[in-house]
């Protein structure tokens, strides 16, 4: 997994919000197994093309695994527990418990579980884990994994891998692939929609149109260096879902297949056309970024119009979109930014 996505959910990990815990092992036949096949409505084989190769699917699956980040939610949302799914604490000193967040238990909880396995990510695919529950399917539409990974996990079960570029996958494509796998295509395109129009609901009047930004890594206690996730970063690609323009060094950056960039203080001037400015880190950050002469040229900077949203809990963690946190996180994610257009000048 690349560095900073990597690191920035893992930081403060143990203040995370999670619920659930590990368990050791998943019955052989589950309610989350029989549901899954029982919902599916599209037709079997179903062949899925990805950046690793193709996947076909012979029938529809009834234990489901979800790797990575957001394929389980995509699953719950369409009315499958998984019977296995990757923690959500994106923690490699492995000193933080197993555990998903909120949004994903809430969804766990109402479709009557069981819980389901959730696999370690510390040192990597958990390729035993996977293997133990015995899955049908392994959901991995938004990850990064390599071609042994995909090779590896393919002896245990046919694996939807990734579109085009690791961790590049859209949310909207995220659900469309999963929902393939599971014979919910219908399902997931109206999920789509549902997912839009909260959209559209909760950015009705917002001032967000002409106005660039972008989300961003830094650091109160170190501002020598901003990392922009760039317009293939879900993060800063949900801010042009919500009515932003993405800026250009964002545009370029993606186009060279980076889901993110470094810039030193030294460039800030290459972040010139940031309006807003959106990052990891707490109510410290700005007042550091305006005391730098070289970050207070930028006008996001001087104006104030700069968002956090916390390192390691659940806000940090819903800005990068899935189908679950995205409704979750959304009315107070525009507030917070409707807060910082309003000071663009």
């Amino acid at each position: 997994m690349p560095r900073f996505r990597t690191a920035t959910l893992a930081i403060g990990a143990t203040a995370l919000l999670l619920t659930g815990c590990a368990t050791i092992s998943a019955p052989t036949d589950t309610p989350a197994a029989s549901d899954a096949a029982a919902g599916a409505t599209d037709s079997f084989p179903v062949t899925i093309e990805h950046a690793l190769g193709e996947t076909t699917i012979d029938e529809a699956p009834e234990r489901v695994a979800a790797i990575a980040w957001s394929n389980q939610d995509v699953a719950l949302a369409l009315g499958v527990v998984p019977v296995g799914m990757d923690t959500q604490v994106w923690n490699w000193t492995g000193d933080a418990d197993l555990g998903v967040y909120e949004w994903t238990q809430d969804a766990i909880d109402e479709l009557g579980g069981p819980q389901p396995v959730i696999f370690s990510s510390v040192d990597g695919v958990d390729f035993e884990a996977i293997a133990d529950t015995d899955p049908d399917v392994i959901l991995a539409a938004q990850s990064g994994l390599t071609d042994e990974d995909y090779a590896t996990l393919s002896e245990i079960a046919p694996v939807v891998a990734y579109p085009d570029v690791a961790w590049f996958t859209p949310w909207r494509e995220t659900i469309t692939m999963n929902a393939k796998a599971l014979g919910r295509s219908a399902q997931g395109e109206q999920l789509i929609a549902d997912i839009e129009q909260q959209i559209a609901d909760a950015t009705a009047g917002s001032d967000f149109a002409g106005k660039t930004a972008a989300f961003f890594y830094a650091s109160a206690a170190d501002v020598s260096t901003m990392s922009i996730y760039t317009g293939g970063d879900s993060r800063t690609a949900l801010l042009q879902d919500l009515g932003f323009d993405l800026p250009q060094v964002a545009i370029d950056a993606a186009a060279g297949g980076s889901f993110y960039q470094d810039f030193s203080a030294e460039n800030a001037d290459q972040l010139a056309d940031v309006d807003v400015i959106v990052s990891y880190g707490d109510e410290t950050l700005l007042p550091a970024l305006q005391a730098d002469p070289l970050w207070n040229t930028i006008p996001a900077v001087k104006n104030g119009a700069v968002v956090t949203v916390g390192s390691g809990d659940a806000l940090s963690a819903a800005v990068s979109p899935t189908a679950l946190s995205l409704p979750w996180v959304l009315d107070d994610y525009v507030a917070l930014l409707e807060d910082a257009a309003a000071k663009v000048q």
